[in-house]
């Protein structure tokens, strides 16, 4: 019999082989699908780093005598220590976010807090598994879980690290996995909650063009009012809009073309390393994954819906044609969701343009699944 002493195989259990083979299905989807590339090719990586046994590369500073591996570093002060990796990626995101579709046309606002019921459904859910034991799920567990439906990865990573980190590497997929099945989950739902009548509603193009200065103060009042409001919002919701006033101030070039490249890149790279390495066996393969994965999907179909509710709700209200397509806008998963806004309303009605009016409430998504996550946090942290 061949001898593994001294090698990885002899501590291999089915459950990492499982785990390495759910890493390559990864790495499989990002380069053959194109999946989620930039998401699911270091996750699934990381994945299997997590589940080859011997390596050290998961061990955290201050673990006895055994000096740390890497991936153990980027984890304990990047995410679980100090939560750096998403705070960076924000920055990123601003600068690569345009302001300009919410500020012409402000009531867009209230389909991005709308989406946001989807948090809300899954948390009373995941607390009644909790209630009931069905699952170990407290307070906690149940917001790191129903933050999925803001459809916002790095919110995610930044509220599981600070609340539930032992579920940071399961809940990080789910969202991620969903926001790039945008278009098979969405549709369906739109078309379930609307008639055809609804679905062919031609809206005007956006007329309404946004002064620089408009383009300016924005992100520096948003950022100072929901601050005071709600302090613990403040590493998201202040470095997305530092991000967005690099691109949109038009002295910084640089620094906004690098926020919009090799910071949020060089940054994805590491954070999804991590979170994938935060996929060992023993924490994925129970039974509480599986209630995850779905209560997930509960979270994300119910942000759409409510979304799609109040579009409905304001084309009854408002005098000009509204279509109530654009509100499945308002989860964050930019710029997806605002195009299957798009493709759902040409496909009704060859005139409709919507995807201008859907990345209002798609970046509006944005700012309130940050905002949910600082409450969350004043609460619960």
């Amino acid at each position: 019999m061949l001898d593994f002493l001294g090698t990885g195989f002899g501590e291999l259990t089915l459950g990492n082989v499982v785990l390495i083979c759910v890493g390559l299905v990864f790495i499989y989807l990002a380069i053959n699908k194109r999946w989620e590339p930039y998401v699911l090719l270091p996750v699934g990586v990381g994945a299997i780093l997590a589940n080859l046994p011997g390596t050290g590369l998961l061990v955290y500073p201050g673990d006895g005598d055994t000096p740390a591996g890497f991936l153990g570093v980027f984890i304990e002060y990047g995410l679980v220590r100090y939560t750096i990796l998403p705070i960076l990626i924000f920055i990123g995101l601003g600068a690569m976010t345009d302001f300009a579709p919410l500020i012409a046309n402000p009531r867009l606002f209230l389909l991005g807090a709308a989406a946001q019921i989807g948090i809300v459904i899954a948390f009373l859910v995941a607390l009644l598994l909790g209630y009931t034991g069905v699952a170990d799920f407290g307070l906690k567990e149940a917001a790191s879980i129903a933050i999925i439906g803001g459809a916002d990865g790095p919110t995610t990573i930044f509220l599981t690290s600070q609340l539930a980190p032992e579920l940071m590497g399961v809940t990080a997929v789910t969202a991620y996995s969903y926001m790039s099945l945008v278009p098979l989950i969405q549709p369906p739902i739109i078309r379930a909650l609307t008639s055809k009548k609804d679905r062919q509603t031609y809206m005007r193009p956006q007329v309404r063009e946004v002064a620089r200065r408009e383009l300016i103060l924005f992100p520096i009042i948003c950022m100072i009012l929901i601050i005071l409001l709600i302090p613990r919002s403040a590493p998201l919701v202040g470095m997305f809009m530092f991000g967005n006033l690099l691109r949109v101030s038009g002295v910084v070039d640089r620094l906004s073309e690098t926020a919009q490249d090799a910071l949020i890149n060089i940054t994805t790279i590491i954070l999804m390393l991590c979170v994938g390495a935060r996929m060992p066996a023993e924490v994925v393969l129970r039974p509480e994954t599986l209630m995850v994965l779905a209560l997930g999907l509960v979270a994300f179909a119910g942000g759409t819906a409510g979304g799609v509710l109040i579009g409905r709700l304001m084309k009854m209200v408002t005098k000009e044609p509204f279509n109530p397509i654009v509100g499945a806008a308002g989860v964050s998963a930019v710029p997806m969701a605002a195009r299957v806004a798009q493709q759902v309303g040409q496909q009704e009605n060859p005139r409709n343009f919507l995807l201008m009016h859907a990345i209002g409430p798609n970046v509006a998504g944005v700012i309130g699944s940050a905002v949910i996550a600082g409450v969350l946090l004043t609460f619960l942290g």
